[in-house]
């Protein structure tokens, strides 16, 4: 497969890059970043010391080279590589988060004309770990309070991540709730007793942090954590490759981290 990667000189494009030019069954075709970027003109190998052939570019037309693109930009650039990806016919793996509901609602529609993956997180571990809680929350749907923290470093501009929605979905989920309906998204000051079946989340941003995830479910006399931690960035990059290789054949249709691992 021919392999597009968005945000090339960004810290996940180039994790994309590396663990593209290391499979063997894939192959750089594509190196994107914005206009008047510094890395514009330059080979997508360099920071590897490497001569790909492949040159950064912010000419999305190139896409009609590629059979996906891979994408952990930001919302307004994902959804402009997501108009190119129609045009040209080129897939779409989705890593970006902080979407609204009506961006969301234009992925989905795209995904009419085009295979996409949109995931809040590609790491195999966090999409085990998404199923591990929902598997708790619903034996634990009586005397327990949820709580979700996430921590991330200091350049992260979305709160709480993706993941961390995603970890509370799931719990809303096994409950049979709407997450918008019952989430607690920040407390200050005189905010009164914790009321049941309520989802609240925390979150830190600091130093280099790349990602702590920890849903709590907290009883009395009993507390139980869910937690995945990332000590680096080459599990997001592994399973943004699995979900490539996942919709190879697909034609169109919008999936998820879990339909890539039920595969």
């Amino acid at each position: 497969m021919r392999i597009a990667i968005a945000g090339a000189n960004g810290r996940m494009g180039r994790m994309l890059i590396e663990a593209v030019l290391n499979s063997p069954d894939l192959t750089l075709a594509v190196a994107l970043d914005h206009a008047g970027a510094d890395s514009i003109g330059v080979d997508a190998g360099a920071f590897l010391g490497q001569t790909t052939g492949v040159i950064i570019s912010d000419d999305l037309s190139q896409l009609n080279q590629a059979d996906c693109l891979i994408d952990f930009t930001r919302p307004v650039g994902t959804l402009n590589h997501l108009q190119a990806c129609q045009a040209h016919q080129c897939h779409l793996v989705i890593g970006t988060t902080g979407f609204s509901e009506e961006e969301k609602a234009r992925i989905a529609a795209a995904a009419e004309h085009i295979a996409i993956v949109f995931a809040p997180n590609m790491s195999v571990g966090v999409n085990v770990t998404l199923r591990l809680i929902e598997m708790a929350a619903k034996l634990l749907n009586q005397g327990f309070d949820a709580e979700v923290f996430e921590a991330h470093h200091r350049h992260k501009v979305d709160a709480p991540s993706g993941t961390a929605l995603a970890m509370g979905e799931a719990v809303a989920k096994a409950w049979d709730v709407n997450l918008l309906d019952v989430a607690d998204w920040a407390r200050h000051g005189e905010t009164g007793a914790r009321e049941d079946g309520r989802i609240g989340f925390s979150v830190v941003r600091g130093g280099d942090i790349i990602g702590d995830h920890t849903v709590f479910f907290c009883g009395e006399g009993e507390r139980i954590e869910i937690t995945h931690r990332s000590s680096n960035r080459t599990t997001y990059a592994q399973g943004s490759l699995r979900a490539v290789r996942f919709l190879a054949g697909k034609t169109a249709g919008l999936y998820s981290m879990q339909d890539v691992l039920d595969a």
